[in-house]
């Protein structure tokens, strides 16, 4: 059995030499590893998904979605329960584990402490992005980053800012709407008209009011690089301290001049940064 086996390979390998022997052959062989080489980097392009903030849904990344489909992405927007960074986490992560091949995760304002959890051990998720986002570090929490600097109009009593709702059966929290009055001033800083703002408001989905205190466990970025995209006028989580955050994290970071739905107003700025990091993971 192993002469025959040696054989073969004798065999192979004087086909292999005649063909080099020849301009079609070379031809063929450098057109063949083209071809595979093509095939492997088409197949490894990862699945990008893209995680809301509160307050939002996945509409909220129809700009981005849209650009990174044209490139050529996979992309993906699961809904975000908003009912706290444990168990929000542990619906992410159910719904990465149905994904195969690599993956950019990408979470936007609280999706930022959303992703910080579910992608921790998670050998596929090869990027972290956050955009306008919380970069947590274990036991931080959605209040203590937001009132860390001066700046945020959610530093404030919960009353002034949000309208509650009860949560039927349970008595330990409510559900935070944003006043209408406060919505454009925390989320649009007069860059989106306000015909636009109005109907954001309108179909906001509510934040669990325990997502505000829950503390972060072990975060991901310890083990998986890490980019971000820090909107100057960001009136919900000041610029400051997403600067502090990204430097805390060793993220790839670039500040551009928008509001915290930075997405919204400069799709392409934020488009070109998950772009960076799906590169970075070739």
């Amino acid at each position: 059995m192993k002469l025959s086996f040696r054989r073969r390979l004798i065999y192979v390998g004087a086909a292999i030499g005649a063909l080099t022997l020849t301009g079609v052959g070379i031809g063929s062989a450098q057109a063949a590893t083209s071809l595979a080489q093509h095939s492997r980097s088409a197949a490894v392009k990862p699945t990008v998904v893209l995680v809301h903030g509160a307050w939002a849904d996945g509409s909220s990344w129809d700009k981005v979605a849209a650009k990174l489909q044209h490139g050529g992405y996979r992309v993906v927007t699961p809904p975000n329960l908003l009912s706290g960074v444990e168990n929000d986490a542990a619906s992410l992560r159910a719904y990465l584990d149905t994904i195969t091949g690599p993956v950019v995760l990408v979470g936007h304002s609280y999706g930022g402490m959303v992703i910080t959890n579910a992608a921790r051990g998670d050998e596929q998720v090869k990027a972290l992005v956050y955009v306008d986002a919380y970069i947590p570090d274990q036991h931080d929490t959605v209040f203590s980053l937001t009132s860390a600097v001066p700046g945020s109009v959610f530093a404030a009593e919960p009353s002034t800012v949000f309208d509650q709702v009860a949560i039927p059966g349970n008595t330990e929290a409510a559900n935070f709407y944003v006043k209408p009055s406060i919505f454009g001033k925390a989320f649009a800083d007069k860059t989106i008209p306000a015909k636009d703002v109005a109907v954001l408001a309108a179909r906001q989905r509510p934040l669990a009011s325990n997502a505000l205190f829950e503390e972060s466990g072990e975060p991901a970025w310890r083990t998986i690089p890490s980019w971000s995209v820090i909107g100057k006028q960001d009136a919900v989580i000041p610029a400051a301290e997403q600067i502090a955050m990204s430097e805390r994290a060793k993220a790839h970071a670039v500040q551009i001049n928008a509001p915290h739905l930075s997405m919204v107003t400069d799709p392409g700025a934020v488009t070109n940064q998950i772009e960076a990091a799906a590169k970075a993971t070739d």
